[in-house]
Formats: C-alpha cells, sequence, structure tokens
C-alpha cells in the first residue's frame, strides 16, 4: 500500500506522465528508518525537507507540520502491516502534474512507499573485501543544489551501473574541482590516525542526516578530532580507514581501494557510540 497525497491506494498507478517529477526531477525525497514505529532522526529529516522545499521555490502547504507527516509516513508502515519492523521508507514531494519547465500550478504532491528491513540497530555488515573505485565519467558541481535529495540523480545511477559492469560494491564521487566528495549511496570519511575528515557542504556532497549524526558522535567522543575540509583522490590510499554513511545502513567500511586495504578498527567504535546514544535517545 502507497499512500498518495493522504490516500492509500495500491501499486503505482497514481504517476501520471504529466508528473513533474517523473518529466524533469521536479521533486525532492526522504530516506528514513523506521524501527517499531520509531522515525530515527526524524526532526533532522523534517527540518532537511523544508530547507529542500524552499530552496527548490516549492509552497509548503500549511498541514505541513512535522506532527503531520509523522502521522502520515505512520500511517503507511501499519497499512502494510510493517508496525512491529525495521522499515525503510521513502517520502516523495513534488509539484504534481502540468506545465513544461515553469510549473503550471503550485500545489504540493507528496507519496510514501515502506518496504522491510532486516535489521532494527546498525551493525558493520560486509566485512568482505567491500571495494570501491573513483567514478571519473562525469562530476558533481559545487552548489547548493548538489546538496540536496532531488530526482536529479543520473551520476549516481551511471556509476552505480559502471561499478556493476567492474565487479566494485560502491564509486567514489568527484566534483568539478576534482575533490572526492562522497559515495554514490552516502556521505565519505576518511580516518588517519585520530583524525577523522570528511569533504564540507560547499564542496557539493549530500547534507546527510547520517552524516550529521557521525559528526556529532565524533565531536563528542573526546578521542579523536574532526576535519570537514576537502578530499584529493592522492589521500584515499594513504588513509587508515575509509567508511560510508547513510540512514540506512548506518556505517559501510571500505576494505579495499586499488592495492589499498582498509582497517575497520575506528568505523566500528564510532558504530558502537551511534547505537549508545539511539538506545539513549
Amino acid at each position: 500500500m502507497i499512500n498518495f497525497n493522504g490516500k492509500l491506494v495500491e501499486g503505482s498507478s497514481f504517476v501520471t506522465c504529466d508528473n513533474r517529477g517523473y518529466k524533469y526531477g521536479d521533486a525532492l525525497f526522504e530516506t528514513l528508518k523506521v524501527v517499531h514505529g520509531k522515525i530515527l532522526f526524524w526532526e533532522d529529516h523534517y527540518f532537511r525537507l523544508m530547507a529542500s522545499m524552499r530552496i527548490m521555490r516549492m509552497e509548503i502547504p500549511m498541514n505541513f507540520t512535522m506532527e503531520f507527516l509523522e502521522s502520515e509516513i505512520l500511517k503507511t508502515i501499519n497499512a502494510n502491516g510493517f508496525a512491529k519492523s525495521s522499515v525503510r521508507v521513502r517520502c516523495n514531494i513534488d509539484r504534481g502534474d502540468g506545465g513544461k519547465y515553469l510549473p503550471k500550478e503550485r500545489n504540493i504532491s507528496y507519496s510514501i512507499i515502506a518496504e522491510r528491513l532486516d535489521s532494527d540497530f546498525y551493525t558493520v555488515s560486509n566485512l568482505k573485501a567491500y571495494t570501491v573505485e573513483l567514478y571519473k565519467d562525469f562530476f558533481i558541481a559545487p552548489g547548493l543544489l548538489s546538496t540536496l535529495k532531488t530526482n536529479n540523480k543520473a551520476i549516481n545511477v551511471l556509476g552505480s551501473i559502471y561499478a556493476e559492469e567492474n565487479d566494485f560494491d560502491n564509486c567514489l564521487l568527484l566534483n568539478t574541482n576534482k575533490s572526492v566528495v562522497e559515495a554514490l549511496q552516502g556521505n565519505l570519511f576518511l580516518v588517519s590516525g585520530e583524525s577523522i575528515k570528511t569533504p564540507p557542504i560547499l564542496d557539493g556532497c549530500l547534507n546527510g542526516i547520517m552524516r550529521k549524526q557521525i559528526i556529532d558522535v565524533i565531536l563528542n567522543s573526546g578521542d579523536y578530532v574532526l576535519d570537514e575540509t576537502s578530499i584529493s583522490p592522492f589521500e584515499l590510499q594513504k588513509a587508515d580507514e575509509l567508511f560510508i554513511t547513510n540512514v540506512i545502513v548506518g556505517i559501510q567500511p571500505i576494505l579495499k581501494y586499488r592495492k589499498k586495504n582498509f582497517e575497520t578498527k575506528i568505523s566500528e567504535d564510532l558504530l558502537r557510540r551511534l547505537n549508545t546514544k539511539m538506545r539513549l535517545s
């Protein structure tokens, strides 16, 4: 069951060929993890969505409160029988149908889709040789639009195809300044000793919710130093650890990049601290 503007419907027939998200990528989305009816980091997701809608010049409906959207998400989860499960939710926001590049109407449409996940808390997964490579066919332009979760994800699609065709588990994306920005499905962190580096938002990386959580964990740890600065491709093989973050997997350690094999000691420690923080919240 899919929640389309508050109505529970079956299938995807509610999307028309005139939908602006489909035609022009005129849409935003949030990917959420919900555990036993609790939306993880919901306040951060909500305020990122509201900020993104303002940047996209979308007119935010008066009823789009945190409480309203939370109730719509939980209604969708319950309708699918997932109330006691761990769930991945996608909330899609667009300007509905009509118009060319210029929207004919300024109405806001939304849909909510839920699918079951296997685990509740975050664990270090895929401790096989999780291998990445640089994707250099296309580049991310630094700027505010690149930090948003919009439906314009062509580089992520092409990078994913490249990774599959070349037997990589993921790819790292570069911006037009040739700095490493992020992975295909999450933000990137680089560990050297007790220093942990991640690209700044101004480089064009996604303003990730899990990125924010991990930064908070690092800053409150007392054991590590955070450095938000650009990452050169030449730094990757010199690092002790590399890991990727997103709200579905939490932390995904990178085990291999070219000839370099990486440790997972600090990424596993940060994941333990993250789970502790979640249990106490």
